[in-house]
């Protein structure tokens, strides 16, 4: 079974042949002669502004031009997609945002680079630091910092005078089995006489 469709139908319906008993020798839809007047008056009015004069000649080729141009409107207008489609479509293309090609900014250069003297210092914390206004109090460690220094320098004397008494030992008196044998934890190996 064949399902015909009705374009045909749309299409006699959008056709104007011309007054009646005296039709044109070529179809023209409606939509066509309303594109093709205002296509013309643009066509007129851009001969105008190039200082072309109203005549005979300059108005057959506005014709000519108006048709050529109604011609490519109107091929891609039809019943499924009309005039306002056509032309919101266009309208979108035109102001849809485009991929830039070309890259921003030039060169790199170091002419925007600052150059200090000093190295840049750590920035101070919130609580630490002087508020503005105040005098900044001395930088003397507080006693329980000299404290703590004073411990870890006496237990650093007292390991080096360890170190040097178990040296002098075992230079003078028969050395131990500790300091004779030179094993590896894990591994047990003969010591040298």
């Amino acid at each position: 079974m064949r399902i015909r469709t009705d374009d045909e139908v749309y299409r006699v319906d959008a056709v104007w042949l011309g007054p009646p008993k005296a039709t044109f020798p070529w179809r023209a839809r409606y939509v066509a002669w309303g594109v093709g007047l205002l296509v013309f008056l643009v066509v007129l009015a851009a001969e105008r502004r190039m200082n072309i004069g109203f005549g005979f000649f300059s108005t057959a080729w506005a014709v000519v031009i108006t048709i050529v141009i109604t011609r490519i409107i109107t091929s891609k207008i039809t019943h499924e997609r009309p005039l306002g489609a056509v032309l919101t479509m266009w309208m979108r293309e035109l102001t849809a945002p485009r991929e830039k090609t070309s890259g921003t900014g030039g060169a790199a250069g170091a002419a925007r680079l600052k150059v200090r003297s000093r190295r840049p210092m750590p920035k101070q914390k919130r609580g630490d630091g002087p508020r503005p206004g105040q005098r900044q109090k001395s930088r003397q460690p507080s006693r329980q910092q000299q404290s703590r220094a004073k411990s870890a320098q006496r237990s650093r004397q007292q390991s080096r005078q360890k170190s040097q008494r178990s040296a002098e030992s075992a230079r003078g008196t028969v050395p131990t089995r500790r300091t004779r044998s030179k094993e590896v934890r894990g591994v047990r190996s003969p010591a040298r006489p």
